[in-house]
């Protein structure tokens, strides 16, 4: 294990971060608020930190995936817990476990809060609140990658251990190229939905937030009713860049380089396009009899089907009060999640065509025992190794969510309610149903379920297997022969 890179690592993210929180300090200074005198004395102490603690540079600066996985669980926790300091030491959100949660909630993207009512919060807070969405959506080592030179050659190990899907690859050649053509795209479509959401007569603050809980499928949002107040023209154009944003960022690299026919061909952004469609198609006629007319039915599963399946968490309306048939879908969506390599989360539709295409060739197998049938995507095979790491995946899924569903069902909230706050959150959606609907909070549930469930967002967010690592037994004895630089 590589302790001096890991500390250099961690030293640079602190950093990052403290450079960060300088942000909400400036909104503080233009609301004049004292908050943001906490949020600069923070910035300050996290930088000074991170730069002890990344000053001098290790001899050996490779990262192999154990490193690559253990940096990557310390580094989201150790920005949680810091971040979440300012709201607990304003006393904006009174308990360390709450403000934790929240902070969690925020750069996970999942949009679960244990707030009432965000509206009592200033500014500042507000603004890191929604921001912490917009960090975490594209992942703090990317942009670490994207920033700061760092040797090695292994540092796809880094961008693999964060970013979410079954297989993570370079856009180009170079990790860092890779890193900031990613980020431009995010800042880019981040950009554009702040300017559309502006013409529609949408406060600039509270444009920015917005779009930041957009960007990064987050969902928490500047208004206690989420967006349920908002015009029909800012829901559209928030559903829209859902839709955008849950889509796989290699889509828009074609795109970028004129690779047209590589972009349409890619299976997995026609199948979540299909599957979105044929979702707003079945919930809009079912939730007809409640809106009474076709367009307002259309619009709000348009929006609530947007934002479930990219694990966006925002709502426009309660749709906790919908039919069966709608809440049994959402709940579907819920685990189908968005694309690999989006900002979105739950499952991945990658893995689910990946799954199905399995099944196909057992069934194949059966009826022609002998037969030798290779698994496709896009045209090209699909190795084993990632039909078995999506096997291992779903496996370790269920095992994770039975165990936090027991832990989370001893608070005796009700079946319902303990099943969709664990999916809620180990899939990075935020809502769920019924006492944590859209309407409803998390800050009923005891201190140990919301532990459980701040492991299962930071779990969920980070592909379980990075915060599965931090309690492997073997992971800190160093031997040469347990360090396999996976190329």
């Amino acid at each position: 294990m590589n302790y001096p890179m890991i500390i250099n690592i961690l030293g640079h993210v602190l950093r990052i971060e403290g450079i960060m929180m300088l942000l909400p300090a400036l909104v503080g200074l233009v609301y004049q608020e004292s908050t943001g005198w906490v949020f600069l004395v923070m910035a300050v102490g996290l930088f000074l930190l991170g730069f002890l603690l990344s000053f001098k540079k290790p001899k050996n600066s490779t990262i192999y995936l154990k490193e690559g996985c253990v940096v990557t669980a310390l580094s989201w926790v150790l920005m949680s817990f810091f971040g979440a300091l300012p709201f607990y030491y304003t006393q904006e959100i009174p308990s360390l476990v709450d403000a934790f949660f929240e902070t969690v909630s925020g750069f996970t993207t999942t949009g679960a809060s244990i707030m009432p009512n965000v509206e009592i919060l200033c500014h500042a807070s507000q603004f890191w609140r929604c921001f912490t969405h917009w960090i975490g959506g594209m992942g703090v080592l990317v942009f670490l990658l994207a920033v700061i030179p760092m040797s090695g050659g292994s540092n796809i190990n880094l961008m693999r251990a964060e970013s979410p899907g079954p297989s993570v690859g370079k856009l180009v050649p170079k990790m860092r190229q890779t890193a900031r053509l990613l980020y431009l795209i995010y800042f880019t479509l981040t950009a554009t939905e702040v300017l559309f959401l502006v013409i529609g007569k949408m406060p600039i603050f509270d444009s920015i937030c917005s779009s930041f809980g957009t960007a990064g499928t987050g969902g928490f949002g500047v208004k206690a009713d989420s967006m349920a107040s908002q015009t029909p023209y800012i829901q559209w154009v928030i559903t829209i860049f859902m839709v955008l944003f849950g889509i796989n960022f290699n889509f828009y690299f074609f795109l970028l380089y004129k690779y047209f026919k590589k972009a349409f061909r890619m299976s997995e952004v026609r199948v979540y396009l299909a599957i979105i469609l044929g979702s707003i198609a079945v919930i809009t006629f079912n939730i007809l009899h409640i809106f009474g007319n076709l367009a307002t039915s259309f619009r709000h599963a348009s929006f609530q089907v947007a934002s479930i399946i990219t694990t966006t968490g925002f709502a426009s309306t309660d749709f906790d009060i919908w039919p069966e048939t709608s809440r049994a879908l959402l709940v579907i969506l819920m685990f189908v999640g968005a694309c690999a390599g989006s900002t979105g989360g739950g499952i991945k539709v990658s893995r689910f065509i990946i799954l199905v295409k399995t099944l196909g060739k057992e069934l194949k197998s059966y009826v022609h025992p002998k037969s030798v049938t290779k698994i496709t995507m896009d045209g090209s095979p699909v190795e084993h190794e990632v039909v078995r790491s999506v096997n291992v995946y779903i496996i370790t899924f269920l095992i994770i969510f039975t165990t936090s569903f027991l832990l989370v069902s001893l608070d005796n909230k009700g079946l319902i309610t303990s099943f969709s706050a664990v999916a809620a959150t180990i899939n990075n959606i935020g809502p769920g149903l019924e006492l944590v609907g859209p309407t409803q909070n998390f800050a009923h549930f005891s201190v140990l379920s919301k532990f459980v469930m701040i492991f299962d967002m930071l779990a969920g967010r980070l592909e379980l297997f990075p915060m599965l690592m931090l309690f492997h037994p073997k992971l800190y004895i160093t031997k040469p022969l347990l360090s396999k630089k996976v190329k």
